[in-house]
């Protein structure tokens, strides 16, 4: 079974690894003062809503985030929830007011990413899994993803070429979300446009082992400045074998 091991720091804590096999959570809800290990699922939560500088995630109630996100930030790495199915709301870090909400149901030992996205009151959270376990730790590729959370009407064309090679060239409404797909290790051109008030381009840099989300972010008309259409990645981690061979 596949497993991926995050890069980024979780709250002060340094590397750590979360077997897919068993994941476990230590009194996430702020209720919970008790340590208990119990079944968990893993989540990444990032801020791709414009307009909204200071955002809090809770999960029935409980928030999972002790500092706000900021527009572009997210959690740095995948946080230890309780499964079932929760109700995810995305608020105001400051005034504690909601401003959009959702249900999802998340399995034990899986792990899975909430992208807020949206502007101009009209929000919307996209929960997806992070299908890691379909992902070769042993074919020498890298695999990335990307998210159109640019929001507007038109079905901007995202292009990504792998070298010379045409990984992706489709059509990407807004919320889209891709499955994690494998490219060769290196640099990666990736490319959204319109053909009028969305024009990005980026080249980033992937490694065999890692998986990476791209985030097309930004809203159409804005000027240069964090606003405007742009084009960020993440690690999501490296991908592992957990598969204990005797």
């Amino acid at each position: 079974m596949k497993s991926v091991k995050s890069r980024f720091r979780k709250f002060g804590i340094g590397l750590i690894f979360i077997a897919a096999s068993g994941v476990m959570i230590t009194a996430c809800n702020k209720s919970d003062n008790d340590n208990i290990d119990v079944p968990a699922a893993g989540l990444m939560a990032f801020n791709l809503a414009s307009d909204q500088p200071a955002v809090g995630i809770a999960l029935s109630g409980n928030s999972i985030n002790p500092s706000p996100l900021s527009y572009t930030a997210f959690t740095g790495q995948y946080i230890n929830i309780y499964p079932g199915n929760r109700t995810v709301e995305a608020y105001d870090f400051i005034s504690n007011a909601g401003f959009t909400e959702s249900n999802f149901n998340f399995e034990p030992d899986k792990y899975y990413s909430l992208f807020v996205v949206g502007a101009d009151s009209v929000y919307k959270n996209i929960v997806v899994t992070d299908n890691f376990d379909s992902l070769s730790s042993t074919d020498g590729k890298a695999y990335i993803r990307y998210v159109n959370a640019i929001p507007d009407s038109s079905q901007p064309v995202v292009k990504i070429n792998s070298g010379a090679t045409e990984a992706v060239n489709e059509a990407a409404p807004f919320t889209k979300v891709s499955s994690f797909f494998a490219v060769n290790p290196g640099a990666i051109n990736i490319e959204i446009k319109n053909g009028g008030n969305i024009s990005a381009t980026r080249t980033i840099e992937v490694a065999d082992k890692k998986a990476y989300t791209i985030l097309f972010a930004g809203q159409p008309g804005e000027p240069n400045n964090d606003k405007a259409i742009q084009i960020r990645f993440i690690q999501n981690g490296t991908l592992t074998d957990s598969t204990t061979k005797n």
